[in-house]
Formats: structure tokens, sequence, C-alpha cells
């Protein structure tokens, strides 16, 4: 990383940091948190006191202005615990309080990002629906206006961080059709009317994931996040930085696919040789590597291009599929490498490969990633 033209001292520093951090408060519990479906509360204030629930949010607030680099630094190096789960989790904030730090008025803002970033309080972002994930546009959760108040009615699923969030980010419809009717809101954890029931997933099982309901919630007008009809706005603009993040772990975890299964074939010894000897299995560990290699190289230039205010949108979306395809491809190969020890629970490579999906699902699928490059490319 020191030769690098795009990380410095800093960011080498950082690096240290974190690495110490996960291997010291995530990586020995991984195992047992992923069976316990969850992880204790106390790791967001533990994160924050290391500077990672700040990164990227106003100093006023307790957090750190820092650059695209910082943020691949940290969710590369979580990704290490193979872990995805408590990532997700741990790092809800990152897509649901965005939105409060760039619209929400200054009264909101001091009140709860402080909580936030500390991590004293979880914040989530609502904006999936059971008749829809990413066709934002069509959302059918309404908001209301009563006075000072807007009254919720609707249902929001497969939400990170939904069954303990303290502030949900919503996206609600506050006019008519389309994305011009599209709002958000900043929803109280514990606004009467809103219920929660847990889901069970393939993968992720350490990360909390919930359906909401809001049955007539009455959430106070204040909590608007920026003018009425400007939600689909900014909920566009944070699916640059979300794609970007999720693509870096993606590459990561598929780099910890790497490094496992060479250990493992390395030490594994059959018909008289380790494995590592084994031509085919040589090819397979220089196939993960190329594409871990050039993944990370468009994950580093699209974010140099994003830090000189760029929005680079169609290659953004390709680079989302690309790293997801990787990862997909490594943990694939490793658990190949492993044989029958890879199928077992408790292995790294075993609970990435059930966490695959949910990348190439989440943040937008990959269908809809090549549909949107191709529109942004004008075919």
């Amino acid at each position: 990383m020191t030769d690098s033209l795009f990380y410095t001292a800093d960011h080498v520093a950082f690096r240290d940091v974190v690495r110490r951090f996960v291997q010291r408060e995530i990586e020995p519990f991984a195992t047992e948190w992923d069976e316990a479906g969850g992880f204790p509360r106390e790791l967001y204030e533990k994160a924050a006191a290391i500077g990672l629930l700040g990164l990227g949010f106003p100093e006023e607030y307790g957090g750190t202005p820092t650059d695209q680099f910082m943020w691949i630094v940290a969710t590369q190096e979580l990704a290490r615990a193979g872990a995805g789960g408590v990532s997700a989790s741990l790092n809800s904030h990152s897509i649901g309080a965005p939105p409060i730090a760039r619209a929400g008025s200054p009264e909101l803002k001091a009140r709860v990002l402080p909580e936030i970033l500390s991590g004293k309080k979880i914040s989530a972002l609502a904006i999936t629906e059971p008749s829809g994930g990413s066709d934002v546009a069509n959302l059918r959760t309404t908001a209301k206006r009563d006075g000072d108040f807007y009254v919720v009615n609707g249902e929001k699923t497969f939400i990170t961080s939904g069954m303990r969030a303290d502030y949900i980010t919503t996206a609600v419809r506050t006019g008519g059709e389309g994305p011009g009717g599209v709002s958000l809101l900043l929803i109280p954890g514990d606004t009467p009317g809103l219920t929660r029931t847990p889901l069970k997933k393939m993968g992720w099982w350490a990360s909390d994931t919930a359906t909401l309901h809001f049955d007539n919630c009455r959430v106070p007008a204040a909590n608007l996040l920026g003018q009425e009809g400007a939600g689909f706005m900014i909920i566009m603009l944070n699916f640059n930085s979300e794609r970007l993040t999720m693509a870096a772990g993606c590459i990561a975890a598929s780099r910890v696919c790497l490094e496992e299964a060479t250990a493992y074939a390395k030490e594994r010894v059959t018909f008289g040789k380790p494995l590592s000897k084994h031509q085919v299995i040589r090819h397979k560990l220089v196939d993960m590597a190329q594409r871990i290699t050039a993944s990370q190289a468009m994950l580093e230039l699209l974010a140099w291009r994003v830090q000189q205010g760029e929005s680079p949108v169609a290659e953004i979306c390709m680079l989302k599929n690309q790293a997801t395809q990787t990862m997909a491809f490594c943990a694939s190969e490793a658990v190949q490498i492993f044989g029958g020890a890879g199928f077992m629970r408790g292995v790294k490579v075993e609970r990435i490969y059930r966490e695959v999906k949910v990348n190439a699902i989440g943040g937008g699928t990959e269908e809809i990633m090549k549909d949107l490059a191709s529109r942004q490319m004008g075919l």
C-alpha cells in the first residue's frame, strides 16, 4: 500500500489501527456471532472509539472528514474477518446517516448525528418495500401531513439493522406518483405504531434484518430531510458511495478467500504432496489473484475520479458487478480447494460463500446495474 499513488502514511496508519481492532474485537467471535444471529451492541461504541463510525462526517458532530481511500481502507480491513453480517450492521449508519448530514435541519443534525457517530444510537436506511426494491420511484409507503406531523403507513423490508435501529431514514410518498412524490423522513425507532419482524437469511446471519410495519406512525414534520419531493435525488446521491463501498468489501472478501485457500493448499497433503504443488490448484489461485488485482485497480481509479468531482455512474455500476462476480468466483474456488473442510461451518470461506448473493442483489441487482450503465452510456 505504501507504494501506491493513492494511499498516504495516514491511510497506512489507520489501516493498522482497524486491523488490530478486527483481530481483537471481531475475528475471535465471528463464528459465535453468526450462530447467535447477532453481535453485542457494545461493538458500535468500540468502533466509534477508533474513529470508524465518524469517517466522512463533519467534525462538529463527532465525525472525521476524509477521502474515498480512507473509506476503502476501513471497509477492506473490516472484511478481513470474513464476517459480512457484522460489517453490514456495524456500518448501516454509512447509508442511513449521510442523508441526515446532507439534508437535515441544523437542529436535527445537532441532536441526532453525535449519538450515531459515538455508537450510542444505531442508524438504518429503509427504502426497499415488499412490492419492489430498487424501483424507488414507485414506492408505496405514504406520509400524509397532519399539522406538525406526518402520518406514516406502509412497510419496508430487508432492512439492515432493522430490528434495533434507533433512527430510521425512511423513503416515503408525500406527493403524487413517480420520483417527484418521494421524500425522506427520519423516523425514531420508538415511534408508536412501528413494529418489526426479524428475517432469516441465507447469509449475513450476524446482521439483524427486518421488515418494518408503519401503522399510523406520527412523525414530527421537523424530521423531514430536505424539502418535500426531494427524497429521490437524495437517495440517488447515496448510491455512488454505497456501491463503491460494497465493491471494496467484495474485493476484500475475495482476497480473504485467496489467502485462506493459499494457506490451506500449502498445508493440506494429497497424493503425497501439498495441494499447492498440484498444477490445477496453482492455476485456481492465480485465476483468483488475477480477478482481485483487476477489480482493486478499477475500484481505486474510480474512487480517485469521484474524489476529483466526477460522477462516473456507468463505471461504478460495472465495478459493482465486477466486484461481486469476483467474490462469487473466489468464494466458489476457495471452497472447492478446501474440499469437505470448506463445507463445514466455522471457516471463513464457508461464511463468505453464503454471503455472495446478497452483494449481487443489494444496492441494485446485477441486472439493474447493467441496465443503468447502458443508459448512462447512451445505448
